[in-house]
């Protein structure tokens, strides 16, 4: 574990729930419920006061946690807890992993446009104690290595620009390959095997292509088919160069899911992104460590920290989960974001970042 730990890109700073810090960790039922509280409703009751609204304004209700789904559901929990209406349209997703915070803004953004002047809140969070694992099985520990706890929410700040949700869970490579990859546990950036990382990176170019062809410029389309062409038309020897479209062409920041430094690093080179615009991401897995759909608000927390997202900005939150499945959100920065430090995670620890040379 210490050594999976020191390989992942994560800091000391980095937080395991309460009943985690016993000898030996407690991973009870009650124990992830308590945590689940602890999480939760903090974080809505500061949404509800920086919004001044009410629980019972709530009209659509999202939360994605991965690895806890209990009954009842983490949404009923929070219902009872603020007393919300009756006719409320909550809504649980589980077992999606990083990609879910996208597709709970898919589902909002779907429910919005049939229910008109409503109030939708999503919420992503992970819960560790339930999923900590006890045995002495190495290919096992990476989970309790590589997970932290966290939440986000999402405020009007930005406007959604594109989504798009890709899924390859019908072909059967990605499927199988996804499979073994989640019976030992590895897919966290140092411990992935040739063929689920194959599948991964596929389930990744297919979701691209999609949003490439709907967001980049018609220059950077028209070198992309040109060399498409060439390809296809080109002996095997010619073939060896990879044309990246200049996604930097439209797209100012970078929010890559917290999976571990090599699969961060791996993604930015596909993208041929530099230092800057994976530096979110690492300081992010450093600080907070891999919180699955959590992290992607986290990164771009710290882009706001840095008061580097401008009015017109656009900035891409990428999420990988199992199945394989991958989703992209695009989102249009409304207004400069400014002396919002305070408001944020990053509040009381973002002086030290970036860490250079780690």
């Amino acid at each position: 574990m210490e050594k999976c730990i020191i390989f992942s890109g994560q800091g000391e700073e980095t937080c395991l729930p309460p009943p985690l810090h016993y000898l030996p960790p407690k991973n009870s039922h009650g124990d992830a419920i308590s945590e689940a509280e602890l999480l939760l409703f903090p974080v809505i009751d500061d949404l509800l006061s920086k919004t001044q609204t009410s629980p019972l304004d709530i009209d659509v209700l999202i939360l994605n946690c991965s690895s806890f789904s209990p009954s009842p559901s983490l949404s009923s929990i929070i219902i009872n807890k603020y007393s919300m209406r009756s006719d409320i349209k909550s809504f649980n997703i589980s077992g999606m992993g990083c990609s879910a915070g996208a597709i709970g803004i898919n589902i909002a953004q779907n429910l919005l446009k049939v229910h008109k002047n409503c109030n939708a809140v999503v919420i992503s969070a992970e819960i560790l104690s339930s999923a900590w694992y006890m045995g002495n099985d190495k290919s096992k520990l990476p989970l309790n290595c590589m997970f932290r706890m966290g939440k986000a929410r999402k405020t009007s700040k930005y406007k959604l620009f594109e989504l798009v949700r890709t899924q390859r869970a019908f072909d059967d490579k990605c499927y199988y390959a996804a499979m073994r990859q989640e019976d030992s546990k590895g897919f966290n950036g140092f411990n992935i095997n040739r063929d689920s990382f194959g599948a991964f990176s596929i389930t990744l170019k297919s979701n691209i292509e999609v949003l490439g062809s709907v967001i980049l410029p018609i220059k950077e389309m028209i070198r992309y088919v040109l060399w498409t062409l060439r390809k296809r038309f080109s002996s095997a020897a010619d073939n060896k160069h990879v044309y990246v479209p200049n996604f930097m062409s439209v797209i100012q920041h970078f929010c890559i899911p917290t999976s571990g430094k090599s699969v961060v690093l791996e993604i930015g080179k596909g993208l041929n992104l530099g230092e800057r615009e994976l530096e979110p991401t690492l300081m992010t897995l450093k600080r907070f460590g891999n919180q699955s759909a959590s992290s992607l608000w986290y990164v771009l927390a710290y882009m706001e920290a840095k008061e580097r997202v401008k009015k017109g900005d656009k900035v891409w939150q990428v999420g990988i989960g199992s199945g394989f499945k991958c989703n992209s959100v695009v989102w249009e920065c409304l207004r400069p974001i400014v002396n919002e430090l305070h408001r944020g995670p990053w509040s009381d620890s973002i002086n030290p970042y970036p860490v250079i040379n780690e």
